[in-house]
Protein backbone atom coordinates (compact mmCIF):
# COMPACT_ATOMS: atom_id res chain seq x y z
CA UNK A 1 0.00 0.00 0.00
CA UNK A 2 1.04 3.45 -0.58
CA UNK A 3 2.06 5.94 1.63
CA UNK A 4 -0.85 8.39 0.79
CA UNK A 5 -3.31 5.08 0.33
CA UNK A 6 -1.84 4.05 4.20
CA UNK A 7 -2.70 7.49 5.71
CA UNK A 8 -5.75 7.60 4.12
CA UNK A 9 -7.12 4.62 5.39
CA UNK A 10 -5.98 4.51 8.80
CA UNK A 11 -7.80 8.43 8.96
CA UNK A 12 -5.35 10.35 8.28
CA UNK A 13 -4.71 13.63 5.72
CA UNK A 14 -1.91 15.07 4.33
CA UNK A 15 -0.92 18.52 4.07
CA UNK A 16 1.75 19.54 1.99
CA UNK A 17 4.86 17.45 3.50
CA UNK A 18 2.47 16.29 6.67
CA UNK A 19 0.12 13.89 7.57
CA UNK A 20 -2.64 15.35 10.00
CA UNK A 21 -5.57 13.43 11.50
CA UNK A 22 -8.86 14.32 9.13
CA UNK A 23 -10.07 17.29 11.00
CA UNK A 24 -7.76 18.88 12.22
CA UNK A 25 -6.54 22.46 11.04
CA UNK A 26 -3.19 23.55 12.19
CA UNK A 27 -2.54 27.19 13.61
CA UNK A 28 -1.29 30.17 11.42
CA UNK A 29 2.69 30.65 10.76
CA UNK A 30 2.90 27.06 13.13
CA UNK A 31 2.19 28.94 16.41
CA UNK A 32 3.06 26.85 19.22
CA UNK A 33 -0.43 26.38 20.95
CA UNK A 34 -1.23 24.69 24.52
CA UNK A 35 -4.75 23.47 26.56
CA UNK A 36 -5.70 22.74 29.82
CA UNK A 37 -7.63 19.25 30.12
CA UNK A 38 -9.36 19.23 32.54
CA UNK A 39 -10.82 15.66 34.10
CA UNK A 40 -11.86 16.41 37.84
CA UNK A 41 -14.58 14.86 38.81
CA UNK A 42 -16.81 15.23 41.78
CA UNK A 43 -19.53 13.27 41.11
CA UNK A 44 -19.52 10.07 38.92
CA UNK A 45 -16.11 9.30 37.26
CA UNK A 46 -15.89 7.61 34.16
CA UNK A 47 -13.63 5.29 33.28
CA UNK A 48 -12.37 7.69 30.27
CA UNK A 49 -10.65 9.86 33.13
CA UNK A 50 -10.37 7.49 35.93
CA UNK A 51 -6.82 7.69 36.92
CA UNK A 52 -5.08 4.46 38.68
CA UNK A 53 -1.89 5.93 40.96
CA UNK A 54 0.31 8.55 39.27
CA UNK A 55 -1.16 7.34 35.67
CA UNK A 56 -3.00 9.22 33.21
CA UNK A 57 -6.90 8.10 32.61
CA UNK A 58 -7.37 6.83 29.25
CA UNK A 59 -8.57 10.13 27.39
CA UNK A 60 -6.06 11.99 28.90
CA UNK A 61 -3.17 9.44 27.33
CA UNK A 62 -5.37 9.62 24.02
CA UNK A 63 -5.75 13.74 23.96
CA UNK A 64 -1.69 14.04 24.85
CA UNK A 65 -1.09 11.45 22.04
CA UNK A 66 -3.19 13.49 19.69
CA UNK A 67 -1.71 16.76 20.53
CA UNK A 68 1.71 15.37 19.64
CA UNK A 69 0.70 14.50 16.50
CA UNK A 70 -0.48 17.90 15.20
CA UNK A 71 1.71 19.68 17.36
CA UNK A 72 -0.67 20.71 20.43
CA UNK A 73 1.10 20.97 24.08
CA UNK A 74 -1.88 19.34 26.36
CA UNK A 75 -1.30 19.69 29.99
CA UNK A 76 -3.83 17.25 32.26
CA UNK A 77 -5.27 18.01 35.16
CA UNK A 78 -7.66 17.16 37.94
CA UNK A 79 -6.79 19.93 40.37
CA UNK A 80 -9.34 22.87 40.88
CA UNK A 81 -6.36 24.76 42.50
CA UNK A 82 -5.09 25.32 38.46
CA UNK A 83 -8.35 28.27 37.53
CA UNK A 84 -6.51 30.43 40.55
CA UNK A 85 -3.14 30.53 38.81
CA UNK A 86 -1.57 31.94 35.54
CA UNK A 87 -4.85 31.02 32.69
CA UNK A 88 -3.03 32.81 29.80
CA UNK A 89 -0.60 30.36 29.30
CA UNK A 90 -3.48 28.47 27.50
CA UNK A 91 -5.01 29.10 24.53
CA UNK A 92 -8.49 26.65 25.10
CA UNK A 93 -9.65 25.10 28.16
CA UNK A 94 -11.08 21.21 27.34
CA UNK A 95 -13.17 19.91 30.08
CA UNK A 96 -14.26 16.42 30.71
CA UNK A 97 -15.70 16.60 34.40
CA UNK A 98 -18.44 16.11 36.32
CA UNK A 99 -20.46 17.00 39.29
CA UNK A 100 -20.12 20.66 41.96
CA UNK A 101 -16.51 20.94 40.75
CA UNK A 102 -16.76 24.13 43.70
CA UNK A 103 -17.12 21.12 46.27
CA UNK A 104 -15.55 18.17 47.78
CA UNK A 105 -15.69 15.32 45.17
CA UNK A 106 -17.23 12.05 45.89
CA UNK A 107 -14.24 9.59 44.82
CA UNK A 108 -11.04 10.57 45.56
CA UNK A 109 -9.21 13.26 43.75
CA UNK A 110 -5.55 14.92 43.05
CA UNK A 111 -5.54 18.62 44.08
CA UNK A 112 -8.51 20.59 45.42
CA UNK A 113 -11.90 21.78 44.43
CA UNK A 114 -12.30 24.86 41.89
CA UNK A 115 -12.74 27.57 44.15
CA UNK A 116 -15.54 30.42 43.49
CA UNK A 117 -12.68 32.53 42.45
CA UNK A 118 -11.50 30.03 39.56
CA UNK A 119 -14.96 29.11 38.32
CA UNK A 120 -15.02 32.78 37.92
CA UNK A 121 -11.68 33.44 36.41
CA UNK A 122 -12.47 30.77 34.21
CA UNK A 123 -15.82 32.25 32.85
CA UNK A 124 -14.16 35.05 32.02
CA UNK A 125 -11.08 33.89 29.97
CA UNK A 126 -13.41 32.65 27.86
CA UNK A 127 -15.79 35.50 27.87
CA UNK A 128 -12.48 37.49 26.92
CA UNK A 129 -11.67 35.22 24.04
CA UNK A 130 -10.02 31.78 25.30
CA UNK A 131 -11.58 28.67 23.40
CA UNK A 132 -13.70 26.17 25.48
CA UNK A 133 -14.18 22.60 24.28
CA UNK A 134 -16.76 20.54 26.43
CA UNK A 135 -16.77 16.35 26.38
CA UNK A 136 -19.97 14.41 27.06
CA UNK A 137 -19.70 14.85 31.11
CA UNK A 138 -19.07 18.50 30.80
CA UNK A 139 -22.64 18.94 30.66
CA UNK A 140 -22.74 16.96 34.19
CA UNK A 141 -21.37 19.93 35.90
CA UNK A 142 -22.43 22.50 37.73
CA UNK A 143 -26.15 21.02 37.44
CA UNK A 144 -29.36 22.50 39.39
CA UNK A 145 -32.28 25.00 39.40
CA UNK A 146 -32.33 27.41 37.03
CA UNK A 147 -29.36 28.50 35.01
CA UNK A 148 -25.81 27.98 36.68
CA UNK A 149 -23.38 30.73 34.70
CA UNK A 150 -21.26 27.37 33.77
CA UNK A 151 -24.40 25.71 31.69
CA UNK A 152 -24.70 29.54 30.08
CA UNK A 153 -21.26 29.00 28.83
CA UNK A 154 -21.34 25.62 27.61
CA UNK A 155 -24.77 25.60 26.33
CA UNK A 156 -26.76 23.04 27.55
CA UNK A 157 -27.33 21.15 30.54
CA UNK A 158 -27.43 17.05 31.07
CA UNK A 159 -30.77 15.31 31.84
CA UNK A 160 -30.00 11.59 32.16
CA UNK A 161 -28.38 8.49 29.92
CA UNK A 162 -30.13 5.01 29.10
CA UNK A 163 -28.70 1.88 28.52
CA UNK A 164 -25.84 2.09 25.86
CA UNK A 165 -26.85 1.57 22.13
CA UNK A 166 -26.28 2.19 18.81
CA UNK A 167 -27.85 5.25 17.29
CA UNK A 168 -27.73 8.20 14.62
CA UNK A 169 -26.63 11.15 14.90
CA UNK A 170 -27.63 13.59 12.15
CA UNK A 171 -25.47 15.78 10.76
CA UNK A 172 -27.05 19.29 10.18
CA UNK A 173 -24.08 21.46 9.89
CA UNK A 174 -22.14 19.59 7.09
CA UNK A 175 -19.39 22.10 6.76
CA UNK A 176 -17.93 22.53 10.41
CA UNK A 177 -14.91 21.52 10.68
CA UNK A 178 -14.42 17.41 11.28
CA UNK A 179 -18.06 17.10 10.48
CA UNK A 180 -16.98 17.03 6.69
CA UNK A 181 -16.89 14.20 5.21
CA UNK A 182 -19.56 12.60 6.77
CA UNK A 183 -22.61 10.31 5.59
CA UNK A 184 -25.77 12.43 6.75
CA UNK A 185 -26.59 10.58 9.18
CA UNK A 186 -23.83 8.02 10.91
CA UNK A 187 -24.48 5.29 13.90
CA UNK A 188 -22.53 4.55 16.86
CA UNK A 189 -22.38 2.13 20.20
CA UNK A 190 -22.43 5.23 23.19
CA UNK A 191 -23.51 5.94 26.44
CA UNK A 192 -26.03 8.71 24.77
CA UNK A 193 -27.11 11.72 27.07
CA UNK A 194 -30.48 13.71 26.86
CA UNK A 195 -29.80 17.12 27.16
CA UNK A 196 -31.60 20.47 28.24
CA UNK A 197 -31.45 24.39 29.31
CA UNK A 198 -30.26 24.64 25.59
CA UNK A 199 -28.91 28.00 25.10
CA UNK A 200 -31.27 29.73 22.31
CA UNK A 201 -27.74 30.50 20.04
CA UNK A 202 -26.72 27.24 19.26
CA UNK A 203 -25.34 26.40 15.98
CA UNK A 204 -26.00 22.55 16.26
CA UNK A 205 -23.68 20.21 14.17
CA UNK A 206 -25.52 17.05 15.29
CA UNK A 207 -28.59 16.41 16.20
CA UNK A 208 -29.63 13.00 18.43
CA UNK A 209 -32.33 10.83 16.58
CA UNK A 210 -34.66 9.78 18.99
CA UNK A 211 -37.60 7.64 17.13
CA UNK A 212 -35.49 4.57 17.53
CA UNK A 213 -34.17 4.62 20.55
CA UNK A 214 -34.66 2.06 23.41
CA UNK A 215 -35.62 3.90 26.40
CA UNK A 216 -38.20 5.66 28.33
CA UNK A 217 -35.60 8.57 28.88
CA UNK A 218 -35.38 8.59 24.70
CA UNK A 219 -39.17 8.93 23.86
CA UNK A 220 -39.03 12.71 22.95
CA UNK A 221 -38.42 14.48 19.71
CA UNK A 222 -34.75 15.02 18.35
CA UNK A 223 -32.21 17.42 20.23
CA UNK A 224 -28.97 18.88 19.91
CA UNK A 225 -25.71 16.22 20.66
CA UNK A 226 -23.09 18.54 19.35
CA UNK A 227 -23.02 22.39 18.77
CA UNK A 228 -21.17 25.11 18.93
CA UNK A 229 -21.64 29.14 20.25
CA UNK A 230 -19.81 32.18 21.17
CA UNK A 231 -19.21 33.17 24.52
CA UNK A 232 -18.72 37.04 24.65
CA UNK A 233 -15.07 36.35 22.37
CA UNK A 234 -14.87 32.95 23.07
CA UNK A 235 -15.37 30.16 20.95
CA UNK A 236 -17.39 27.35 22.64
CA UNK A 237 -17.45 23.79 21.42
CA UNK A 238 -19.53 20.66 23.19
CA UNK A 239 -19.96 16.88 21.69
CA UNK A 240 -22.02 14.54 24.00
CA UNK A 241 -20.23 11.86 22.50
CA UNK A 242 -16.67 10.70 24.33
CA UNK A 243 -18.01 7.60 27.08
CA UNK A 244 -15.27 4.56 26.41
CA UNK A 245 -14.18 2.79 23.53
CA UNK A 246 -15.92 5.69 21.11
CA UNK A 247 -12.22 7.16 21.37
CA UNK A 248 -11.24 4.71 19.01
CA UNK A 249 -14.09 5.82 16.31
CA UNK A 250 -12.54 7.74 13.54
CA UNK A 251 -16.02 9.86 13.45
CA UNK A 252 -15.35 11.04 17.07
CA UNK A 253 -11.95 12.01 16.77
CA UNK A 254 -12.70 13.63 13.83
CA UNK A 255 -15.09 15.57 15.43
CA UNK A 256 -13.66 16.51 18.29
CA UNK A 257 -10.35 17.32 16.65
CA UNK A 258 -12.35 19.74 14.63
CA UNK A 259 -14.00 21.09 17.26
CA UNK A 260 -10.86 21.65 19.19
CA UNK A 261 -9.38 23.37 15.78
CA UNK A 262 -12.19 25.59 15.65
CA UNK A 263 -12.70 27.14 19.33
CA UNK A 264 -8.36 27.47 19.04
CA UNK A 265 -9.48 29.63 16.01
CA UNK A 266 -7.16 27.86 13.63
CA UNK A 267 -10.20 27.45 11.51
CA UNK A 268 -13.17 29.38 10.17
CA UNK A 269 -16.66 28.76 10.24
CA UNK A 270 -19.92 30.20 10.39
CA UNK A 271 -21.94 29.45 13.99
CA UNK A 272 -25.52 31.11 13.20
CA UNK A 273 -27.88 30.09 15.88
CA UNK A 274 -30.10 27.36 14.02
CA UNK A 275 -31.35 25.71 16.94
CA UNK A 276 -34.69 26.78 16.29
CA UNK A 277 -34.62 25.64 13.18
CA UNK A 278 -33.32 22.16 13.17
CA UNK A 279 -34.71 20.97 16.83
CA UNK A 280 -37.50 23.46 17.34
CA UNK A 281 -38.68 21.49 20.28
CA UNK A 282 -36.03 20.94 22.18
CA UNK A 283 -35.75 24.57 23.28
CA UNK A 284 -39.01 24.10 25.05
CA UNK A 285 -38.94 20.51 26.38
CA UNK A 286 -40.18 19.42 30.28
CA UNK A 287 -38.37 16.49 31.40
Amino acid sequence: MKRREMLLATGAALVGASAFPLGWAAAAEGKKQKVLYFTRSAGYEHFSVARRGADLGPSEKTLTEWGKQVGLDVVCSKDGAVFDGDLDQYDAFIFYVSGMLTKPSQRPQPGEPMSEEGKKRLLAAVQAGKGFVGIHAATDAFRGPGVDPYIAMIGGEFVVHGVQQKAPMKVVSPNFPGVEGLTPAFSLFEEWYVLHKFASDLHVILVQETKKMVGKEYQRPPFPATWARMHGKGRVFYTSMGHEHIWTTKPFRQVLLGGIAWALCNVEADVPPNIAEVTPEALHAKN
